[in-house]
């Protein structure tokens, strides 16, 4: 079986570096959004505390994720990571509750017009260039060491991105236009960006912690099949996510009489799925050639 990887400290790199910006991003816009005044520019500050916090708990989650099996968790510890991406996608779920919230409260109530020069609108410039290499940055890095928290993680910075445009674009009608409705109705757009980001993170870690069917058997079947010595598999299962990392279950019936034929064989098929789907753990139950059973869902070929 292949070896895992620990990429936990270059995870935990990439979210310390990446926490330090976002709290530098978080700063500026908070600052620029009590000179100017801006609903929207404080909503997207509060959409950067969730960065942060998002930055926090992956460190957290990062710490608990180890790869490695141990006595009290023979599986692994993944699945603390993709808790920690589900953590990302309550807190972007927040931060969209909160911005519809401004906003119709600026509806109903008021408030006092938005104020801006040309140097909060460069100032806010800053904040959307580090926002952007914090997206690539985070992204390149967890595709490339295959981290879900840091994919998750540039999902939500990406969805700041888009915020901070949304936002940039009203500031900038008010500064020429002096189109003061703009401020409040792109708050809505900003919001729904928001809440689609979240749910992209939820949908991609949920089959992980409720053991949905990570390959299909006819796959499975297809590829053990091809291997000589090998009669029929059958009573497949498997789970997981590819890529990250996959648990397969099967009863494999071998043309072999000896114990040493049979385990050359189930070793043949470890390595074909290996090759396919890796990292992946197999678990593999022999059985006689002659075996029969009801639960046996494939028919043997050529003629077994």
């Amino acid at each position: 079986m292949a070896g895992i990887v620990d990429n936990r400290a270059q995870v935990r790199q990439v979210l310390m570096i990446t926490l330090l910006l976002n709290l530098f991003v978080m700063g500026l816009k908070v600052t620029v959004g009590l000179w100017t005044g801006s609903l929207s520019l404080l909503a997207d500050a509060l959409h950067s505390v969730t960065d942060s916090a998002n930055n926090i708990l992956g460190l957290v989650a990062s710490q608990f994720s180890s790869p490695e099996p141990d006595r009290d968790h023979p599986y692994g510890h993944q699945k603390f990571e993709a808790v920690g991406a589900l953590g990302i996608s309550a807190f972007l779920g927040i931060a969209c509750f909160e911005i519809l919230q401004g906003a119709i409260n600026r509806i109903l109530y008021g408030g006092q017009p938005v104020k801006i020069v040309g140097r909060e609108l460069w100032l806010l410039l800053i904040v959307l260039g580090v926002n952007i290499f914090v997206a690539f940055y985070e992204r390149h890095v967890g595709q490339t060491v295959g981290s879900p928290i840091l994919i998750a993680d540039a999902k939500h910075t990406m969805s700041d991105v888009w915020v901070t445009i949304s936002v940039m674009a009203g500031l900038i009608g008010i500064w020429a236009l002096g189109v003061q409705w703009l401020d409040v109705a792109l708050a809505f757009p900003v919001a729904i960006l928001v809440f689609f980001s979240g749910w992209s993170v939820l949908r991609e870690n949920l089959p992980w912690l409720v053991d949905e069917m990570a390959i299909a058997p006819e796959a499975i079947h297809g590829i053990v099949m091809q291997v000589p010595g090998v009669v029929n598999c059958h009573q497949i299962a498997s789970r997981g996510v590819i890529g990250r990392q996959v648990f397969i279950e099967m009863h494999l019936v071998v043309d072999a009489i000896e114990v040493e034929t049979a385990h050359q064989i189930t070793e043949t098929v470890e390595e074909a799925l290996e090759t396919q789907f890796s990292p992946v753990r197999i678990n593999i139950h022999v059985e006689p050639s002659t075996y029969e059973s009801d639960q046996i869902t494939y028919e043997p070929e050529h003629g077994q």
